[in-house]
């Protein structure tokens, strides 16, 4: 009895290690994916910095609580239609491709 609820701890901590090893990948993997989109370099790195960590007085950080709070919505609408210093980009950018980077800067919440 001892030997199995040994084994069964054992098991567990190893599932708890796999599965945080995959949140860490995961998110890393996702900031890999935003920052290598060339529209993200292209439109958004100058002021959201290379990493998504912000620039001192230029854009916030997007993997900050903030972002992950924004909805879908107010993602899509900002990228679009701009708000404060942030430009519109519903002329330069597609739609698909404004869902794509929502998508991206969504996921950076996933850590």
């Amino acid at each position: 009895m001892k030997t199995s609820l040994l084994a069964v701890a054992a098991a567990c901590s190893v599932l708890f290690a796999l599965s945080a090893l995959h949140a860490q990948t995961s998110s890393s993997e996702s900031e890999a994916t935003l920052i290598a989109n060339p529209l993200y370099t292209k439109h958004c790195a100058k002021c959201h910095g290379k990493t998504a960590e912000g620039r001192h007085f230029a854009g916030p950080s997007l993997i900050s609580p903030k972002a992950a709070a924004m909805s879908t919505d107010d993602l899509r609408n900002m990228i679009a239609n701009g708000k404060g210093r942030m430009p519109k980009f519903a002329a330069k950018v597609k739609p698909e491709e404004i869902e794509v980077l929502v998508q991206q800067i969504q996921a950076l919440d996933k850590k």
